[in-house]
């Protein structure tokens, strides 16, 4: 796979294609920055507006800039919540890329309008946007859609946060999920892991994020009880070095929208 990326990225620059373009094509499935927009909500009209930006302005714009994988997400039971949210993950090869891609985009959906921009302040498109930047672990391989069976309705996406009570706490999970194993280890169980990293900014630091997938509830069930009984498991988690590194865990059940690319 590495020497056919290898020779996809050879091509494109023999074809004369620019080197930032090369790159996302050649290495798409390694993204060196990830973003999460989290679009919060509270009525069904503004979900169906950013339904609509999204799918029809939003993610065409970012492909025709050359970002090809773009995830969107919502939690599960979202219709009846109070605070509807809607994720939206993409991948970056640089920060010269997302600084260029994001401030062509936002020039190019102005121009072009629609009723997310030209929302007026008594009847907005979103109640809050958050924007959280994130940095693959070095143990991350991909960034592609899940091996998934079954309906597309019920498989379960799991956004997991692990808050550390200190950056020296908050490293040493860091370094378990990297040289300690255990991203190798939801590897061999079959996780269908979509990605990990670590927070660069957003509202909880220091934390960091990592997403899996199933096939339905009862997967997810069967999943993380084999994790939980894994022998290796029970071995690194038991080991001292590696005790009271996660103070705060936040977990968010997730659905892909009909259009998500992941």
């Amino acid at each position: 796979m590495k020497q056919l990326q290898l020779l996809v990225f050879t091509i494109l620059l023999g074809l004369g294609i620019g080197k930032e373009n090369a790159a996302a094509t050649a290495v798409a499935e390694r993204p060196a920055y990830l973003e999460l927009k989290v679009y919060h909500l509270t009525t069904r009209r503004q979900e169906a507006v950013i339904d609509s930006f999204l799918q029809h302005r939003y993610i065409p714009t970012l492909r025709a800039a050359g970002i090809t994988t773009i995830g969107v997400f919502k939690p599960i039971g979202n219709d009846t919540a109070a605070d509807r949210r809607i994720y939206v993950l993409t991948p970056y090869v640089s920060l010269k890329q997302w600084e260029k891609v994001n401030q062509e985009t936002t020039t190019k959906l102005l121009a072009a309008g629609s009723s997310y921009v030209n929302a007026v302040p008594n009847a907005p498109a979103y109640s809050r946007l958050e924007t959280v930047l994130i940095k693959p672990f070095e143990q991350m391989t991909s960034l592609a859609p899940p091996q998934l069976s079954g309906p597309k309705n019920e498989w379960v996406y799991e956004l997991r946060s692990y808050e550390g009570a200190s950056e020296k706490l908050f490293r040493n999970k860091v370094q378990m999920f990297n040289a300690g194993g255990e991203i190798k280890l939801f590897s061999r169980l079959g996780f269908n892991a979509i990605f990990y990293g670590e927070v660069l900014f957003g509202a909880k630091m220091p934390n960091l994020l990592y997403m899996t997938s199933f096939d339905n509830v009862q997967a997810r069930e069967a999943h993380w009880k084999a994790f939980g009984n894994d022998s290796e498991w029970k071995k690194l988690s038991s080991l001292p070095e590696y005790q009271n590194n996660v103070s705060h865990i936040d977990i968010v059940f997730l659905r892909p929208a009909p259009y998500s690319g992941l």
